[in-house]
Formats: C-alpha cells, sequence, structure tokens
C-alpha cells in the first residue's frame, strides 16, 4: 500500500499529521515535571554507592538540621508497605525488592533515604549529610562472575545465583531429530545490556487528600495497572484511595510500565507532610536506576537435512535478571519472548531453556520488543549460520523452510499458533525492493572504496495485542458539539490521539476536528491496559469501535423520540427519520437532552486474540578497512502490520524501532566493571545513535489484514527494533566472511577483526 492510500475509503489509511505535534512545537506540552501544585516539596533519593553492603546503620541527625529540610524518610517508617511488585514463574526463588532497602543493598543506586525539603537544591545538599554505614560485601557484576566457582551468592536461597530454570518444548524429540541430522549449526550469541535513555527522565509529583485519598502524577505506560501495583501490591490501600494521572510522557520503551520507589516515597511523603511531593530524576538516576534491557547470553543449534529443511532447534540462554526479580524481569526471555523462538519457520521440534542469574546491577525488564528481538536475533543467527554451512544461498534457506499460507494456521512446537500472513511473498517482495539481485555489484565498487560491504536478513515476528484482560473506551459528547473520547491504553509518544481520532471519525462519519481523545487519568479510566507489546490499537481501537457503536444505538433511540419516528438511519453524523427529511445532528441530538440523557458510548472490550506482525529487514553495511568503521548503505523493510490506519505514524514507528536495534549492534552498552560499578553512567560515556548514522529506509508493506480483530490491525511499534537487531547482526557477519562478531560491534572491535584476518 502505498502511502496516503486509504484501505477501505475515509480517514482510515490515511497519512493524517499527528494533531498532538501542534501542541508539542510550540512547548505546550506538559509532561511531569511541569507540574506545579501549591505548596509543593521536593525529594531527593540517597542512594547506595556500594553495589553489595550491609546496612549497619544510618544517621539521619545532621540532615534533618540542614536548611530547609521537613523529613528524612528511611525503611523504618514505610515498614507497613509491601514490597515492589515482581511477577514470580513457577518455582522461581522470591527475591523481595523494598522501597528502601532494609539490612542490605544490592546494586549501586538503591535508594537507602529519602529526603524531602522546601526546595530541590535544598534536598540535595540534605542527602550529602545523610550518614549511612556500610559494611562492604562481595559483589558480582557479571553472569559470568555470578556463574563462576566460589561466586559470592547474592540471595541464599539461589544456589549458584540461579533463581529460576524455565523450560518449552520437548527435549526429547529435538535430541532424536538430532541424531538423525545432516548437519548441526551451532552458534553463541551475547546481547548486552542496554540502556532504555526516554527523552523525558522519571518523575513523580504526590499528594493527598484525606477525604479523597492519594494523587499521583506520574509518566507511565498505563494508569489503570500501576494504580493497581501502587495500591493493593505496595500502599496496601483500596484502589478507590489512589488516583494516576499521566500527562504527556517523553517516550517509555518498557521503562515506564513499573513502579519505583520514588512513586511510592512522594506519596507517603506527601501524607506525611501534608502538601505535595515533587521528585525529579536527573539522567545519572536513569542510568543508575531505570530498568535495563537485554544482558542475556544464548547458546543455540539447529540441525537440518540434507536439502536444508530445518528439524529441530535447541537453545540455551543465561539471563541476567539483576539484584531483584523485577516486574515483569522473568518473563521477558520467558513467558514473553521465549515461545517466539524458530519464528514463522517449519521446525518441527524446539526446546528453549532460559535459566534466571541474578548479579549485583540494576534489574532487568521489558525493553522495546521484551523478549522478542532477543529470540529473533538468536533464530536469525542460526538460520545464517545453517545456510553457510550448507553453501545455501540465505534467501533460499528462508524459502525452503518459512510457512506457507496453506500451512496456516500453525501451532509451532512451542504452543503458539500462527493465525494468518504469505510471509513467501512478502519475502519475495523484500528482495526486489531491496535490490537484492544487485548487491554483487555494490559489494565489488565498496571494496575499491576500501570497504568490506556486508548483507543482511532477517524474517521476524512479533507476539502482539498479549497480557491483560480488557480494554476500556468512553465517548462523550461536548456542550460545542465537540467528542471526547477516553482511552485506556497511553501514548508515550506514538500519535495515539491521531489515530484513534482517525478510527472514531470514520466510524461516526463526522470531521476528525470534532474528535478529541483524552487518556491518563483513573479518575476517567476505570481499566485499562496500558501502551506495550504493540498492542494499543488493537485493544484500545477496538474499544472505540464499540463505544462508537454504543453511541449511535442510544443515540438512535433518542432520535426516535426527537423525530417521531421508529425507523432511524444514521450516517455522517446525522440521525434521519427514514423515508423522510427530518434529521437530526448527533452534536444536536447531545444538546437536546440534559445530561440526565447524555448521549454516551461507553466500552469494555475483552482481551483480543494475540495478532503476529512479521516483515523482512534487509540491510547493508559497510565496514571501513582501515578505521573499522561501520556505515549503514542501505536499509529495506517489508512489514505486514495488516490494516493500516496511519501510514506515517507507522513508519514513525518502524523508523524509531530501527535506530534502537541498530544502535544496540553497533554501539549501546551498559557497562559493569569487576566490582559491578556502573561505568556507564552518562552519556559521556553510553553512546547512543544520531541523525548522521541513521540511514534512508524503504519501507513498504504486504498486509494481511487479521480476521480476528474488527479494525483487521496487528500492531507496530516494537517490529523495527525486532528485525534492525538481527538483521544488522548478519550484515556484519557477512561483511566479515563469517566471522563471529561481538555486541556492540565498535569501530574498534571491528578493526581487532579485520586486522586479525589481514594477518
Amino acid at each position: 500500500m502505498k502511502f496516503g492510500e486509504s484501505q477501505g475509503g475515509g480517514l482510515i489509511g490515511q497519512s493524517v499529521r499527528r494533531v498532538e505535534d501542534a501542541r508539542f512545537v510550540t512547548g505546550r506540552g506538559c509532561y511531569t515535571d511541569d507540574i506545579q501544585l501549591e505548596g509543593m516539596a521536593f525529594g531527593v533519593s540517597v542512594r547506595s554507592p556500594y553495589p553489595h553492603a550491609e546496612i549497619r546503620a544510618i544517621d539521619t541527625t545532621a540532615a534533618r538540621a540542614a536548611e530547609g529540610v521537613l523529613a528524612v524518610y528511611t525503611a523504618e517508617d514505610i515498614a507497613d508497605y509491601g514490597m515492589l511488585p515482581a511477577i514470580q514463574l513457577p518455582g522461581s526463588v522470591a527475591t523481595p525488592r523494598p522501597v528502601l532497602a532494609s539490612g542490605r543493598v544490592r546494586y549501586v543506586g538503591e535508594p537507602v533515604a529519602f529526603v524531602v525539603a522546601q526546595t530541590r537544591a535544598q534536598a540535595i545538599a540534605a542527602a550529602e549529610l545523610v550518614d549511612v554505614d556500610y559494611a562492604p560485601l562481595a559483589a558480582v557484576g557479571s553472569m559470568e562472575a555470578a556463574l563462576a566457582d566460589g561466586a559470592a551468592q547474592i540471595w541464599p536461597e539461589a544456589p549458584g545465583n540461579i533463581v529460576f530454570d524455565w523450560h518449552l518444548g520437548d527435549k526429547a524429540a529435538v535430541e532424536a531429530a538430532f541424531a538423525n541430522a545432516h548437519h548441526i549449526a551451532r552458534v553463541r550469541v551475547t546481547q548486552p545490556r542496554v540502556a532504555p535513555t526516554s527523552m523525558e527522565v522519571r518523575a513523580a509529583v504526590g499528594a493527598y487528600d484525606p477525604a479523597q485519598g492519594f494523587t499521583l502524577h506520574a509518566g507511565s505506560q498505563g494508569t489503570a495497572a500501576l494504580r493497581n501495583n501502587v495500591a493493593t501490591v505496595v500502599l496496601k490501600v483500596p484502589v478507590e484511595q489512589v488516583r494516576i494521572v499521566t500527562p504527556d510522557v517523553g517516550g517509555g520503551f518498557g521503562m515506564k510500565w513499573f513502579v519505583y520507589p520514588e512513586y511510592i516515597m512522594v506519596l507517603h511523603a506527601a501524607r506525611a507532610l501534608g502538601r505535595p511531593v515533587k521528585w525529579t530524576g536527573e539522567r545519572t538516576d536513569a542510568f543508575l536506576t531505570d530498568a535495563m534491557g537485554r544482558d542475556l547470553a544464548s547458546e543455540a543449534a539447529l540441525a537440518v537435512d540434507a536439502d536444508g529443511r530445518f528439524l529441530a532447534l535447541d537453545v540455551r540462554t543465561h539471563s541476567n535478571l539483576g539484584a531483584y526479580i523485577h516486574q515483569f524481569g522473568a518473563m521477558i526471555q520467558t513467558t514473553a519472548g521465549g515461545p517466539m523462538m524458530g519464528g514463522l519457520y517449519h521446525i518441527p521440534a524446539i526446546h528453549n531453556r532460559v535459566l534466571g542469574v541474578v548479579t549485583t546491577t540494576m534489574p532487568t525488564d521489558a525493553y522495546r520488543g521484551a523478549g522478542r528481538p532477543e529470540s529473533c536475533l538468536i533464530t536469525e543467527r542460526a538460520v545464517e549460520a545453517a545456510a553457510r554451512a550448507l553453501g545455501l544461498a540465505p534467501e533460499e534457506i528462508r524459502r525452503r523452510n518459512l510457512l506457507r499460507p496453506d500451512q496456516l494456521p500453525y501451532k509451532s512446537p512451542l504452543g503458539v499458533t500462527f493465525d494468518v500472513g504469505d510471509y513467501p511473498a512478502l519475502l519475495e517482495k523484500a528482495l526486489v525492493a531491496s535490490d537484492w539481485a544487485g548487491f554483487p555489484a555494490r559489494k565489488q565498487a565498496a571494496a575499491a572504496r576500501g570497504q568490506r560491504l556486508g548483507r543482511g536478513m532477517a524474517y521476524y515476528v512479533e507476539y502482539a495485542a498479549s497480557g491483560g484482560t480488557e480494554e476500556f473506551a468512553d465517548i462523550r459528547m461536548l456542550d460545542d458539539g465537540g467528542i471526547e473520547v477516553a482511552v485506556g491504553t497511553q501514548s508515550n509518544g506514538q500519535g495515539h490521539e491521531t489515530a484513534f481520532a482517525q478510527v472514531v471519525a470514520q466510524r461516526l462519519g463526522v470531521p476528525m476536528a470534532q474528535v478529541r481523545i483524552v487518556y491518563g487519568d483513573t479518575n476517567r479510566l476505570e481499566v485499562g491496559n496500558g501502551t506495550g507489546g504493540s498492542r494499543s490499537m488493537q485493544w484500545g481501537g477496538n474499544a472505540c469501535l464499540e463505544a462508537c457503536a454504543q453511541l449511535i444505538d442510544k443515540g438512535t433511540a433518542l432520535a426516535a423520540e426527537a423525530l417521531d419516528s421508529a425507523d432511524i438511519d444514521y450516517a455522517e453524523g446525522l440521525f434521519q427519520a427514514r423515508g423522510t427529511n427530518r434529521s437530526i445532528s448527533l452534536a444536536d441530538l447531545a444538546r437536546r437532552f440534559p445530561k440526565a440523557l447524555d448521549v454516551r458510548g461507553h466500552a469494555k472490550v475483552p482481551a483480543p486474540t494475540p495478532v503476529f506482525p512479521n516483515g523482512c529487514h534487509v540491510v547493508e553495511v559497510a565496514i571501513d578497512m582501515d578505521t573499522g568503521v561501520p556505515t549503514i548503505a542501505r536499509y529495506t523493510v517489508v512489514d505486514d502490520f495488516g490494516t493500516i490506519i496511519n501510514p506515517m505514524l507507522v513508519e514513525g514507528q518502524v523508523h524509531g524501532g530501527v535506530a534502537q536495534g541498530l544502535g544496540q549492534v553497533l554501539m549501546e552498552a551498559m557497562i559493569y566493571d569487576d566490582s559491578a560499578q556502573l561505568l556507564t553512567g552518562s552519556f559521556m560515556d553510553y553512546a547512543l545513535p544520531r541523525a548522521a548514522m541513521m540511514p534512508e529506509i524503504a519501507f513498504d508493506t504486504s498486509p494481511v489484514p487479521n480476521p480476528n480483530n474488527p479494525l483487521g490491525v496487528k500492531g507496530c511499534g516494537e517490529a523495527g527494533s525486532i528485525g534492525a537487531l538481527a538483521a544488522c547482526t548478519n550484515a556484519l557477519i557477512d561483511a566479515l566472511d563469517g566471522a563471529s562478531v561481538p555486541l556492540p560491534a565498535t569501530p574498534e572491535a571491528l578493526w581487532r577483526l579485520l586486522s586479525q584476518q589481514a594477518a
């Protein structure tokens, strides 16, 4: 589909400009740190400088006496609160994580106290006066250190620092297939730890009213889920006593899903002091204490027959969870990403094993893709290794093994049922779009310029719209004729205000300018699973459709009274008495009836059937032979996202995901030294992709609408990061004639590999 073409007519399928951008580019956005409440005080966390230590005592005397200080809180002051939320796998060792450390700290940056003062500067100064008597303990800053003989034990209940050993699939079937295989391709894949680095750092404002309860303003990826965890898990109060308000959010990428200690402490302090309290993190706080991503090492073996058909896949992964099992941390490489191992290939037997490792580092959790980029990289590395071993072209081995339309629906050996798609046709479209046949000539020309040119391919699949129970949408007619739609998902910059407005405007047949999207307040949104897992349009979009239908039904009944007719038709914003010229607009109908008969649609929809966005990335990477500097020479993406609501927004999401995938391959890595001190605690040390390194991306789609949801959508938010990680890695390996490439593949690392090959 070309951009600007409509799918089904009307607004759906049109590249409508983002309506929210006018607010952002003129500086009228409102982020958490912009919120100012009367009488507001300011909080600062006191953080441990040690990665592992016993807390002997905390002396707050000097800090309490400092200028402007209102209170200093330690774990003793919040002893009645629960632990921070964490989902446990069956049989896993529990690693309870307190809001403020008590007895022991387990990573650098763990909060041990919270200082509140009249000004932020006063709170920062007083925090330096909190005297903590630490007794340092042995630390383990990496999985290798944690798994070594004689390593310090982070949790006594977890021998060898293993907190779970998770399996999925049929090990016996895999072993039987391996015994009869023509060849077994083996790869070791290490994926470094990365930082989410959202433009907006975390912040929180807490307030308390004895009559109404707590109010927390915080950037989040969903207010209803955050409220449930804050209220019932930590504060141990009814959810009705907690209101969560999320204003504009400057990026989330998974990291803003979670309950962080500061969110609890501003609420506690607000109640104790009788005044609002704000905490705003600095970039150092973000690097030290935002939930990090990836950090795993895997060994994969792919068995093939003499014709290059896949027989079995066996994967064993060690996943670094950090010091504690974070909120979803145990799920990311297991129940979230684990079932996607093997991708959209016909592999009769798969076994996937993941061991959760604890270290004295900040915990890891969901980061854009949440396990699916990791599984895709492992699978696609094994596929490339098998092709190279058999002398098959990368596209040919995929042709022979991708699931065909006549094999769908297909239940994988790991229990996932892939429903609809034409994966071979999409692959062929990507080969044409990338000028696959012209690569040899480009490779020769690059060599003449002193460059190694490599080509990489990855066929990815995403498991979207999973998790949660129901979604919410509410439509109200406003006095000025506008239509206000409250949606339970949460925008973190994706363009929800535009895409949802397109859906509602087309369904109701009204101008898009008449529709206003609101979100981010539990006073209006009683349920809602937020944004994550590429779910917003499947969940929120379909909830909007249902709310529109209810609005039309209610309006039809009222219009029958207003027009004195039993037969009412609705189209293009008008209710019309059938066979007459009598009609009334939706807006006029709302104005005609008092609030007691408000025209309103309200919908809760159950969780939709999971959907499977998929596609093919093709990358060409040129490596300068003298310096090792890599350049992305060409980048092509063909995706199947089903029905596309707004092509421009979708392309933007793909571009962002590709940038994060390329960053992980080429430069990003959170590094702890042997003593578990963070070495990459600022942008002076942690590299991010810049505009100059981003290629022009040739983007196209090959849509097969999903029949299991009314809009036919499949989700797109994480797809770019899933495909980019594997495709770019494969391109580097191809440029180096099959040599294993460490990630991140920095210029120094690539230069050393080139030097070794030249020696």
